[in-house]
């Protein structure tokens, strides 16, 4: 009889790394939303992080190292996704206001449209409140902030303003405005000032808005 050979057990999966499977490989079924990647969390962990840390540090101050540490992370993952340092504040900072065309508003609805929407904005993106504690306590921080509002004010007010000479400065008074709102209400959380309704800050501010952009110059 010929004698029987133990079986051999089976060789273990090697293990695999699931954000190195190809998308296809696990795609969703009808009617869902495909699941997050892992790093998608990780960047989103490691700007949360940035934010904070150049708003508690400063921009020279503020380390990749304490920033991977404080976003749970190895140092090289930052290092991975966003190269430097710079590069990380860059995107850190990287802000949209996404302004509607006033073009098309009647004239004396603008001043409270643009305020609406900045209290929109504002609530619907945490960007906005890091990069104001980042402008209030550094230089880097509060160019960046200058650049966003310049650029992407300066177009709306162009639009609509009855003197183009006057644009830049009507600009700077409108961000007074709306800056000054947002460091109260969101960064500093003074109570009154939280405790505005929409339709409550809207009421107040958008006069004085709709002054900045469309009345004469006193």
């Amino acid at each position: 009889m010929a004698e029987r050979r133990p079986s051999q057990p089976p060789s273990p999966a090697p293990d695999l790394d699931l954000d190195e499977l190809p998308v296809a490989a696990t795609a969703p079924e009808a009617g869902t939303h495909p699941r997050p990647r892992r790093s998608d969390a990780t960047r989103a962990a490691i700007l949360a992080a940035a934010r904070d840390r150049f708003a508690a540090d400063g921009y020279e101050r503020a380390t990749i190292r304490a920033i991977a540490r404080d976003a749970g992370i190895d140092p090289s993952m930052v290092m991975r996704y966003y190269g430097n340092k710079e590069g990380l504040f860059a995107a850190a900072s990287e802000i949209e206001l996404h302004f509607p065309d006033l073009t098309q508003v009647p004239p004396d609805e603008i001043g409270g449209r643009l305020v609406r929407h900045f209290i929109e904005r504002w609530e619907g993106d945490e960007t906005l409140t890091g990069m104001m504690r980042v402008g209030v306590t550094n230089a880097a921080g509060a160019e960046r902030m200058r650049g966003i509002f310049a650029e992407q004010i300066r177009p709306v007010v162009d639009a609509v303003c009855p003197a183009p000479e006057e644009a830049a400065t009507r600009a700077a008074l409108i961000a007074s405005q709306v800056l000054g709102m947002a460091l109260c209400r969101y960064v500093l959380h003074m109570p009154p000032a939280v405790a505005l309704t929409h339709d409550d800050l809207i009421a107040w501010l958008a006069p004085t808005v709709q002054r900045y952009l469309t009345a004469e110059r006193p």
